[in-house]
């Protein structure tokens, strides 16, 4: 799937809206919603792009290339809707069939849930729900309690649940306050002594999998993984791209054109070549894991190149963004120029753990 040049035009002309107002506009969710892009992993009978793995990547990416903060909120939202996969079917297709459902939340288990027979008491204090302004449903992580006493799993561990919750149970603490990333909404919220049905509990787990569509079979965390770094790889291309437009009106000065274009030059040929091999290698670790999946092939081994590679290639978008950056002069330095704005989505988006290298 390919954006197209109406697709490019309204995510251009919204992106400063976004920033300023710091959740997505009108226009942006009204283009999200119009393309199903918080169902890209949705079944098509659920009024979903029912994506593969491949598709989906690179429909992040192409949405990372023009507006990042856009596209993370449309990964960490449709990544939520993948939870359609693991939900009581009969409420999964409740909930799903309606054109604006988007989930969202918080993977830290920062909650209790007190079982009550077939029902949970849910409280807790929860951080980073992106898209908070206009999820329809949020998922979060919770201790199970039952008796006053923490519930323990087969290893001895305090049990953990996920569960989704109705937006109009949950308060929302506006306290997403950040340099980059500001369209993203990614505010806290709470609940206090709220009552759900035990089928609001769900376990994301291939071998649970509550539809045969294969996507669900496939494991959470290289997903995750994947999904996260295409969006570092599109707002890094698109960062390349405007350095190598910034270098090639720079020529036009005398100055800079005999003191350090050709070393300018060389450095940006030098990580340009760097992404392409990198991006080709992740790329072709998912498209293999993907046809593995389908052919019953073992992925072990991938998954694992799936973790490391991706892990590199954020470290290394990391180092060579800040090793370009103060070749921009005061256009980098700009708040509103787009090189500015993609330099505090890239720092922002590293703040989350799952890509940082050596955690």
């Amino acid at each position: 799937m390919q954006l197209n040049s109406e697709d490019i035009a309204i995510l251009k002309d919204n992106q400063a809206k976004g920033i300023y107002q710091k959740t997505l506009s009108d226009g942006q969710l009204e283009l999200i919603f119009r393309r199903k892009w918080f169902k890209i992993w949705v079944p098509h009978e659920l009024s979903g792009l029912g994506l593969t793995l491949p598709e989906g990547l690179h429909l992040l990416a192409d949405l990372a290339y023009w507006d990042g903060g856009l596209a993370w909120t449309v990964t960490l939202c449709s990544g939520a809707n993948l939870f359609v996969g693991f939900i009581d079917p009969v409420l999964g297709d409740q909930i799903f069939k309606t054109d604006r459902v988007c989930f969202g939340g918080s993977g830290q288990a920062s909650g209790t849930a007190t079982r009550e027979g077939e029902h949970y008491r849910l409280r807790g204090f929860w951080r980073y729900a992106t898209g908070a302004p206009h999820l329809t449903h949020f998922t979060l992580n919770a201790a199970i309690q039952e008796a006053g006493q923490p519930v323990l799993d087969e290893k001895g561990e305090p049990l953990i649940k996920s569960f989704f919750i109705d937006r109009d149970h949950v308060l929302i603490h506006y306290d997403w306050d950040t340099f980059g990333l500001e369209a993203t909404a990614s505010h806290s919220f709470s609940l206090e002594d709220i009552v759900v049905d035990g089928r609001h509990s769900f376990e994301i787990d291939a071998a649970k999998s509550t539809r045969k569509e294969l996507l669900y079979q496939y494991p959470f965390m290289p997903f995750a993984e994947l999904t996260l770094l295409v969006n570092f790889m599109g707002m890094y291309k698109r960062f390349l791209d405007l350095i190598e437009k910034l270098f090639v009106l720079k020529s036009n000065q005398s100055k800079w054109e005999q003191s350090e274009s050709k070393a300018a030059f060389r450095l940006l040929d030098n990580f340009q070549q760097d992404y392409i091999t990198r991006k080709d290698a992740v790329m072709n670790l998912a498209y293999h894991s993907w046809d593995n999946l389908r052919d019953g092939i073992d992925n072990a081994a991938i998954y694992a190149k799936i973790a490391s590679q991706s892990r590199d290639f954020v470290a290394s978008i990391l180092k060579n963004t800040i090793t370009l950056y103060p070749h921009t002069g005061i256009s980098g330095a700009a708040i509103d120029h787009e090189i500015n704005i993609i330099f505090r989505n890239i720092f922002t988006a590293s703040q989350h753990k799952l890509l940082q290298k050596g955690l």
